[in-house]
């Protein structure tokens, strides 16, 4: 066992500035857009996003096949994951504590680590950019996952490490027997060298 370090509380931090989307000129172009909503002020319009949001988290976290972002900015869900070989869990509180590394071992989940994915894979999903994207999930939203998990992790997909998050979507995208069968039904009666 290796001794832990408490890291320093005080020393200098380097913070990145945050850039926030809900501020006023969000609300400006809110208003622009919406007539109807001139008379909404900033604390409505922000209780409205963030009520909107943890609602959205909530039923990823109830959800076993998650949920389809609004605006088809893509797919979220919850994923079970076998914990990784090399590296290790380190539990920091109870090391601290302790004063030794203490690894988190998920036995109460079978050695499973619940994982927050985002997908934009689908073929609905494409729009400028999209690669260039990613989610990155509030702090509330990760320590809830961390809460529940262990409740319900036999009810999420399970990811092997090796695997893709789009291969569970390329079955879903290759042609289903309806569009082939509504394709095969509008092809019926047409002829390429008719012109009238």
């Amino acid at each position: 066992m290796k001794t832990i370090k408490a890291p320093d509380l005080h020393a200098p931090r380097l913070r990145n500035k945050a850039h926030g989307l809900l501020n006023s000129d969000t609300l400006k172009e809110f208003k622009k857009e919406h007539k109807e909503y001139k008379d909404l002020d900033m604390a409505t319009f922000k209780k409205i996003v963030v009520t909107f949001n943890e609602k959205l988290w909530w039923t990823v976290i109830n959800e076993r096949d998650g949920v389809t972002l609004p605006e088809q900015l893509g797919f979220l869900f919850i994923g079970s994951c076998e914990s990784p070989v090399v590296k290790r869990n380190i539990d920091f509180k109870r090391s601290l504590e302790l004063g030794m590394n203490v690894t988190i071992k998920n036995l109460e989940s079978d050695s499973k680590l619940a994982k927050i994915f985002y997908t934009n894979y689908g073929t609905k999903y494409k729009f400028l950019n999209r690669d260039l994207w990613k989610f990155v999930a509030i702090r509330q939203f990760k320590r809830t996952v961390a809460q529940e998990y262990p409740k319900k992790w036999k009810q999420y997909v399970e990811i092997a490490q090796s695997e893709r998050v789009s291969s569970l979507f390329k079955e879903n995208i290759s042609k289903p027997e309806l569009v082939v069968k509504m394709e095969s039904e509008l092809l019926e009666g047409y002829d390429e060298f008719n012109f009238n």
